[in-house]
Parts: structure tokens; C-alpha cells; sequence
């Protein structure tokens, strides 16, 4: 009795465990995109005059995303209005029809059923107010011409071939928008010959007419035409198992391989952001553009001549002005009279004149009276540790000296360096004088002894308070650089204290060697190394199509290269109104991983192919939109429920 009363529970547990594996599932998915059943107007109707479209479905829908991904050719001066509601979605237009002219309302996927939000993919509806409906199709890719990455949201649009001011003057005749991967399609249009355009349109009127806004054009005319061809359509039983793979007729529409390389042209809109004063030796202007010469600044309450040391950026947008009188850093207002260049209404480069005033944060006054609050409490501090000495005499206390104020000697290299890159040292103000005979550079002979070897100093090219230490590094080898006293003395009159720094360079068996050659690169490119982020490491020219990276750190690498056409060792952006495309980009379009002690040869980067396949995802920031998983899901459960 006692066994029975002890099975009965074991039982029901087992029992129960048996049916919670087939617990029931509540039905299979809907994994089924709407279907569109009807309209009215139909679907490619002519001679059509109602401006409100009504499309019915078969089951509840709801729009997903409408204000960015429906998109009506020819685009409306005025907004349609586009509602969902039960199984039906409206759209009413509010700009007047025009005549012979076909119309297309492209919905891309923002029709989605209401339970699953299974989308209606590539969804356009097509009427014409004439007597036939124009089907043609072109297609492509929208890219930013300076790195690749796809562009997401830009209008492209056409116009008919033959006038070249059209972009400036009128709206697009046909338009579509470029979906997450820069990809778009433009519908509807009639046999013809195009001229093509993208936009980024700023005031969403539909032509090129403020320079702020990205542009890109095609520097060719195109000729839509349509031609049948096959296709691969795989049936999938689940998830992992195909189960058909059929051959399927359909219409190519052509060109669908445009690219378009977008750019902004070189905007001028200079004018003076602001001015800081962080202290009353400096005061720095900031420009809201480059300045192809240094503004002229003249004093009013002071005289400016020699009155300056002045650092600019290499844009010269923005800049400091170091002030060597200390008559005029001592006073706490300076006003300034600020002459730059700007642009007229007529697009030439015109003198304007900004009166300005620079103060510090703190007044001279406000200074002085910190600076004696410090050195009564340090003298007090002193004096309190001094009177703890035995030697301590109250008749004749020891007098205070504060420390000696030192212009301070900046380093800015690592204990390993690489034998490629140059010692650098840097000051917080502008250097008054220097005496290279109190630099010693010194090489390890042994653990205790140096010997000195030749080196040139000189100032930074692009930074004004950064110096440089050029010399014969040796791969291993342990330097020792040592500045006496006072070699250097600063605006302001303090003067270096005594600096040592030890040293030690690489050995090359840290290093890979990448060797590149590129057909088609001549010697006018440049090839730019890029970090696993993306961000560029260092470049180098090409030299009869071949180029070469020495000294580099084992890691992941990737390779990017700009024909740099008017050599001048940047990028450079294009200009419509001259024609002018901007310089083109490549990438190479796989990921380098890099050893060291390895020496590598790379000949395989084609750069002519496609623009839209070359850069690595890895590194492209406008990465696509996932896609939804739709279907074979109820076909994966049946599997994991055998």
C-alpha cells in the first residue's frame, strides 16, 4: 500500500512532462505579405482625372514609415495626403494633373499588415492621365564621393536630356529616394534620353538652389530600355533546406547600375563665431570658414603694431594671437577692429569690418589679489613647518622664497618609439629665444655610458609651439635626450628647467612590410592606410602604379586610395556649374590582417570594379536596414516539433 501511494504522484509527474512537450503553439504564423486586391482608379488606368487614389487589400494593413519611403513621380509641389485605415489606403493629391504624363505612387515596403507587419515589398500603383502608360525603369546607387558610404534619403531624379540648367531652375520631371543602402529606382518613364541627378533637398522643392545642399550628377546621358531575361527563385522548405531552385522570365529594366557620386561644392559662408580671451596674454578668433589670408586686426584702445605672435590653423579659421607688449596683456579690454573676407550677393569675395571686445574671465586686479592670498598661505605653511625644526630661530626666521616659475618642457613621445616618427617636444607659449647647444642627444654605448650623435631641430610644420628632433634612430637602441637649463626661454620670460628623457626604438622584427602595385594609378594617387575603425593611419603616392607601407604595427588593416588629380595631397570636392566631378575614391575591399616579420604583396585591387561593392561593410557606418524575416517560420517549428 505503502509503494502505490508513493507511484500514483510519480506518474502523474511523467504524465505531465509528456504533454508539456506539445503544449499547443496557439496556430501558425501569418507570414504572408498583404495582397492588393482592387482600386480606383485601377491599377495602370488611363485618361485618368481624379485626384484621390483608394487601394483596397485583403486584409487589415497600416503604413509604415509613409512620409519617408512613399514617394509620387512627378514629385508634388504641395504634400499629398496619405492615410491608412481597415483594409484600405488613400491617397489624395492636391497639385493639378498633368496631361499625357504617367504617374506613379512608389510605397518601397511602407505597407504592412496590421497583426505581423509583414511588409508588401517593392509595392508601386502606376495611372496615367494619357492614352498609355510609360513602363521603363532605370536604377542604381547613390554614394558620398569622398569615402563610399551609401546615402540614405536622397532624391534622384531626371530631366530630359538637353539643358543643363534644368537642375538649377526646375523641378525633377521623374523622382525616387534612396533606401538604406543608396539603392533606388525611378518608375514610369518614357522612351527618351536623360540627363541624371541626386539631391539632398534641403527645402524639398525639388531642384539644385541653395549650395549647402549634396548634390551629384552623372556625366553622361542615359537611354532607358527594357529587355527580357531570367532569373534564380529558391523555394526553401525550412530555414537551412532548399527545396527548388527554378528558372523565372521577367523584364530587365536598363541601366540599373548607375552610380552616383554625391559631394557638397565648395560653400562660402565666412563670418566671425567668436572670440575668446582664456587668459590676458592670448585672445582667439574663430571663423565659421577658411580664410585664404589672415584677417587684419588693428587695435582700438591699443597700438597692434608688433603687438602680436599670431598661430593659425592650417584653414586659418581659427587663430591666436599671443600678445608680446606686457602694457596691452595687462589691460583687461581689448577692442579690436576685425577686417576678413566674405561673400557679396553677387558671389565675389568683399572686406568686412567687426568691432569686437575681448575680456578674460578674471580681472587683472581679481589676479593679482589671488596670487597674494597664495603666497601668504604658502609663506604661512613654510613658516609653520620651519618653526618644527630645532635649528628654528624666532629672531631670525627663515625667509620664504617661492619655487621658480619654469616655462615647462612638454614631451609627447612614449617610451618605445617607432624608428619612422620623429622625437617631439611642445611648449605652452610662444618660445622667445632657444639655445640648440644646451640639446644633447644622446646613444646608449652601453648600460652606463652614452656618446652624443647629430640631430636637427626645428619647429613643427603645422603646429607653432611643437618642435621636432630629427636624427639617425637605430632599430633597439636605447637614446637619452637631455636639455640643460634655460635652453629655452618663453614669451614671457620664464625660462626651461633642466629636461632628460630616455628612449628606446623598435626592433624591426615588430614590423610588416605592405607592397602595393595598383594598375591604372600612374603616379598621381594617393593610397591612405586605413585603422580597423576606418580612420586613416598614414598615406603614401603612388609611383608608376606601385606603392609601398614600411614600419607597420601588426594589426587589421584596410586601404583606401584618392586619385589625387591636381596633386595637392588631399581630396577635392566638385563643382556643377563647371563640370567638374569631384576626385574619385576607391577602397580595397577586403580586410589586411598584418604579421609582424612579414612582407606582403597586394596586386589583386582592381579598381574599376563596381563603386558600390568596393567599400568592406565592416567600415561603412550606413549600414542596410535589416530585413524581416518573413517566411518558412512555421516550417522551422514543424521541424523543431519532429
Amino acid at each position: 500500500m505503502k509503494k502505490e501511494t508513493i507511484a500514483y504522484p510519480l506518474v502523474l509527474m511523467l504524465l505531465a512532462a509528456c504533454a508539456s512537450m506539445a503544449t499547443p503553439d496557439g496556430g501558425p504564423y501569418d507570414e504572408e505579405p498583404p495582397v492588393f486586391l482592387s482600386s480606383e482608379p485601377a491599377a495602370n488606368a488611363q485618361h485618368v482625372t481624379a485626384k484621390k487614389i483608394v487601394l483596397n487589400f485583403d486584409e487589415n494593413i497600416k503604413l509604415n514609415n509613409a512620409f519617408e519611403k512613399v514617394m509620387i513621380s512627378p514629385p508634388q509641389k504641395e504634400m499629398p495626403e496619405i492615410k491608412s485605415s481597415g483594409k484600405r489606403v488613400t491617397v489624395e493629391l492636391f497639385d493639378t494633373l498633368k496631361p499625357n504624363t504617367t504617374y506613379s505612387i512608389d510605397f518601397a515596403d511602407a505597407i504592412v499588415d496590421n497583426n505581423e507587419s509583414n511588409p508588401l515589398e517593392n509595392f508601386a500603383f502606376v495611372f496615367s492621365t494619357g492614352d498609355k502608360v510609360d513602363t521603363l525603369a532605370v536604377s542604381g546607387t547613390v554614394l558620398n564621393a569622398e569615402d563610399l558610404e551609401p546615402i540614405k534619403g536622397m532624391l534622384v531624379g531626371l530631366y530630359t536630356a538637353g539643358d543643363d540648367s534644368a537642375f538649377y531652375k526646375r523641378p525633377f520631371e521623374r523622382v525616387s529616394r534612396t533606401d538604406s543602402r543608396g539603392r533606388f529606382t525611378i518608375k514610369g518613364l518614357a522612351p527618351g534620353k536623360y540627363q541624371v541627378y541626386a539631391l539632398a533637398d534641403a527645402n524639398q522643392n525639388y531642384f539644385f538652389d541653395q549650395k549647402s545642399e549634396k548634390i551629384a550628377f552623372l556625366d553622361k546621358v542615359i537611354e532607358p530600355t527594357a529587355i527580357p531575361a531570367m532569373r534564380s527563385d529558391t523555394i526553401w522548405r525550412d530555414s537551412l533546406t532548399i527545396d527548388t531552385i527554378r528558372k523565372v522570365p521577367y523584364i530587365r529594366f536598363m541601366p540599373d547600375d548607375l552610380v552616383l557620386r554625391a559631394f557638397n561644392e565648395t560653400f562660402y559662408s565666412q563670418y566671425l563665431q567668436k572670440s575668446q580671451r582664456p587668459e590676458h596674454k592670448r585672445f582667439t578668433l574663430f571663423f565659421a570658414d577658411r580664410n585664404d589670408s589672415l584677417p587684419q586686426v588693428k587695435g582700438v584702445n591699443f597700438d597692434e603694431k608688433d603687438a602680436f605672435i599670431i598661430e593659425a590653423s592650417e584653414k586659418m579659421d581659427t587663430i591666436n594671437f599671443w600678445l608680446k607688449d606686457t602694457t596691452v596683456y595687462y589691460m583687461d579690454t581689448l577692442a579690436l577692429s576685425v577686417t576678413y573676407k566674405v561673400l557679396d550677393s553677387l558671389g565675389a569675395k568683399v572686406p568686412r569690418t567687426d568691432t569686437i571686445f575681448v575680456s578674460p574671465r578674471k580681472s587683472r586686479a581679481k589676479i593679482l589679489e589671488e596670487q597674494k592670498e597664495a603666497f601668504e598661505r604658502e609663506e604661512k605653511n613654510f613658516l609653520k613647518k620651519a618653526k618644527k625644526s630645532k635649528d628654528y630661530d624666532e629672531d631670525n626666521p627663515p625667509v620664504y622664497v617661492p619655487p621658480v616659475n619654469h616655462l615647462k618642457v612638454n614631451s609627447r613621445n612614449s617610451s618605445t618609439m617607432d624608428v619612422n616618427i620623429p622625437y617631439r617636444i611642445y611648449f605652452d607659449e610662444p618660445l622667445a629665444s632657444i639655445d640648440t647647444a644646451q640639446i644633447h642627444v644622446r646613444r646608449a654605448v652601453n648600460d652606463s655610458v652614452y656618446e652624443d650623435i647629430p640631430y636637427v631641430f626645428r619647429q613643427s610644420d603645422k603646429v607653432h609651439r611643437e618642435y621636432v628632433i630629427y636624427a639617425e634612430w637605430r632599430p633597439e637602441e636605447n637614446y637619452k635626450v637631455t636639455i640643460d637649463s634655460a635652453a629655452f626661454r618663453g614669451l614671457y620670460g620664464t625660462s626651461s628647467d633642466k629636461f632628460e628623457e630616455k628612449i628606446k626604438f623598435r626592433s624591426l622584427d615588430e614590423y610588416a612590410v605592405l607592397l602595393l602595385t595598383i594598375p591604372g594609378t600612374g603616379n598621381n594617387a594617393l593610397v591612405q592606410l586605413l585603422r580597423s575603425d576606418g580612420s586613416v593611419l598614414t598615406s603614401q603616392r603612388t609611383e608608376n602604379n606601385q606603392c609601398s607601407f614600411y614600419f607597420i604595427k601588426p594589426d587589421k588593416y584596410y586601404l583606401r586610395l584618392l586619385m589625387d588629380d591636381n596633386n595637392n595631397g588631399k581630396w577635392d570636392t566638385g563643382d556643377y556649374g563647371k563640370h567638374i566631378a569631384p576626385e574619385r575614391v576607391y577602397y580595397y575591399p577586403h580586410l589586411l590582417q598584418l604579421r609582424a616579420l612579414f612582407e606582403y604583396t597586394q596586386d589583386d585591387w582592381d579598381i574599376n570594379a563596381p563603386l558600390n561593392e568596393q567599400k568592406p561593410l565592416s567600415i561603412t557606418k550606413q549600414k542596410p536596414d535589416k530585413e524581416r524575416k518573413k517566411r518558412n517560420r512555421n516550417a522551422d517549428r514543424k521541424f523543431k516539433n519532429r
